[in-house]
C-alpha cells in the first residue's frame, strides 16, 4: 500500500531528499478523476543560488519565487514554448533548492513527463502534501541508483556541469 509523502519529507536538505526520492511514485489525478502513477527513475538536483546551473543563481525573480518556499511545492516552468518541466522544491524556506524530475517508468525526458502529466502554469506552487491533482507516494520499494553529471548545463562552467547531481535508478528490489 502506498502512502502519500508529507511535507516534512521535502523539508530536508536536497541531498537527503534526492537520495530517497528516486523510486517514489508521482500520482496525477486528472480532471476526469482518473489517477495515473509513475515511478521516478531519474532526477537532477539544483542546490540553490551558489549552483550556477540553477535558476536561483540569478537570485529571486518572479519565475523562481516558488524555489524560495519551503519544501514540498511544485516548481514548473516552460521551455521552448511547449514543455512544462516538473520540479519539486526541497529544504527550508529561502534555500532555493529544487529537484527536476527527468525520468519516470516508461517516459524518458522531462518535457515528455510534463506532457504526459498535462502540466501547465496552474501547477506552479502546488503543495504536494494536500494537492488533489498531483502528489508523491512511497510504496516501500527500495531502489539503487547511479550518479551522473547533469545534462545541458554547459553554461554553468566545468565545476557545476560536472557535479554528480543526476540520479538514475539502477535496480529495484522489494
Amino acid at each position: 500500500m502506498s502512502v502519500r509523502l508529507k511535507r516534512d519529507f521535502f523539508l530536508k536538505d536536497i541531498h537527503i531528499v534526492a537520495h530517497h526520492l528516486v523510486g517514489k511514485i508521482i500520482v496525477r489525478k486528472f480532471d476526469t478523476m482518473k489517477e495515473e502513477r509513475f515511478r521516478i527513475t531519474e532526477i537532477e538536483m539544483y542546490v540553490g543560488e551558489v549552483d550556477l546551473a540553477s535558476h536561483a543563481s540569478k537570485g529571486r525573480t518572479k519565475r523562481t519565487e516558488v524555489m524560495y518556499s519551503c519544501g514540498g511545492c511544485v516548481y514548473v516552468y516552460l521551455i521552448y514554448g511547449m514543455y512544462w518541466m516538473l520540479n519539486i522544491v526541497t529544504g527550508k524556506k529561502n534555500q532555493a533548492q529544487a529537484i527536476l524530475i527527468r525520468g519516470v517508468e516508461g517516459i524518458d525526458g522531462p518535457g515528455k513527463i510534463g506532457q504526459q502529466l498535462k502540466l501547465n502554469k496552474s501547477f506552479y506552487g502546488e503543495n504536494l502534501e494536500n494537492s488533489n491533482r498531483i502528489w508523491v507516494e512511497d510504496d516501500g520499494m527500495l531502489c539503487n541508483y547511479t550518479l551522473h553529471p547533469r545534462i545541458n548545463v554547459e553554461y554553468a562552467g566545468d565545476i557545476w556541469k560536472n557535479k554528480l547531481y543526476r540520479y538514475k535508478i539502477e535496480k529495484a528490489k522489494l
